[in-house]
């Protein structure tokens, strides 16, 4: 009797996606605007990026980790947005990594699949979302992508040195999910490694693990310049058309 408790408590934690979101960057290149709390459509944007992920029924439990000075304001943002699944607004690390590895161990295990996503990605869809959650249930690991548009160059001193062939290429997104175990222990691979990570996928590949591509979406851009806010302002007013 005890053994089936046991079982059934593993299966329904399998079937658990908890998100992380990371919003404790610097925004160096937005002029001094703070990207998290811009406003996009009369909303600030982690405003957006949270309402998609309490809005998807793929994602349980939600925490978000910013900026020691913006913990306080976000949560009070949760509150009044009533953000029932954010369980936690806790403070960064010094790298992405140290922030995703913060996010991860408020989660305490508690959850099959962990899905990491940038805060300044405010136009992520339940879509995307849930499709890549599905994807990451079957295989452990999986990411949203788009097909590259332009031809690559490889530089060198600034000499090109070769060109990729554009159809291997893609351009990933978030959320990146992974299932939350065998992430944590990629994670302090890299760490004790001292290994290059560029985005969360990055530790995984080199812990040996393959991440399935799934469909990602041309407006789920990352807000890094005013520019990419002012083209956010025009997808967001797009999707409230009649």
């Amino acid at each position: 009797m005890a053994m089936t408790k046991l079982l059934r408590r593993i299966a329904r934690r399998n079937k658990t996606c908890a998100a992380v979101i990371v919003a404790a960057g610097s925004a160096t290149r937005m002029n001094g605007t703070d990207k998290i709390m811009a406003t996009l459509g009369g909303q600030p944007v982690i405003a957006h990026t949270i309402a998609a992920f309490q809005n998807c029924d793929a994602i349980d439990t939600i925490v978000v980790v910013t900026r020691q000075e913006l913990c306080g304001e976000i949560s009070q943002l949760c509150v009044q947005k009533r953000f029932s699944k954010v369980t936690a607004v806790v403070r960064g690390g010094d790298s992405r990594m140290e922030s995703v590895r913060l996010g991860l161990d408020r989660l305490a295990g508690k959850c099959g699949l962990v899905a990491i996503h940038d805060g300044a990605r405010p136009l992520i869809t339940s879509k995307v979302i849930s499709d890549t959650v599905r994807k990451a249930a079957k295989f452990g690991a999986a990411a949203p992508a788009v097909p590259v548009k332009d031809t690559i160059k490889v530089v060198h001193g600034g000499v090109v040195e070769s060109t990729p062939e554009r159809s291997s290429l893609y351009a990933v997104q978030t959320p990146q999910v992974f299932d939350y175990d065998t992430y944590r222990a990629a994670l302090q691979n890299a760490v004790e490694k001292a290994l290059p990570i560029t985005d969360d996928c990055s530790a995984a590949e080199q812990f040996g693990l393959n991440v399935v591509i799934t469909q990602g979406s041309e407006e789920n851009l990352k807000i890094t310049t005013p520019s990419d806010l002012k083209l956010a302002e025009v997808i967001l007013a797009g999707r409230a058309e009649p």
